[in-house]
């Protein structure tokens, strides 16, 4: 097992979509509500979001269920 830390990774829109089933609208307003991550600037017209800052929203997600039952 390895002590380096793993590398961050920017996701586009396309793959947060992807990944958490969300439309763009959603996602907008859920950053709005404070309820999302938050996406980071790219560029002059490209966003992303931190690949771990997702993975987490989707962890809390199921971890919600899982209490909530």
């Amino acid at each position: 097992m390895s002590d380096t830390p793993q590398k961050e990774r920017f996701l586009r829109l396309s793959d947060v979509m992807a990944r958490t089933g969300l439309s763009r609208s959603s996602i907008y307003l859920s950053i709005s509500k404070g309820n999302f991550p938050q996406n980071i600037n790219l560029g002059s017209r490209s966003v992303g979001w931190l690949e771990s800052e997702i993975d987490t929203w989707i962890q809390t997600r199921i971890d919600k269920r899982s209490t909530a039952s």
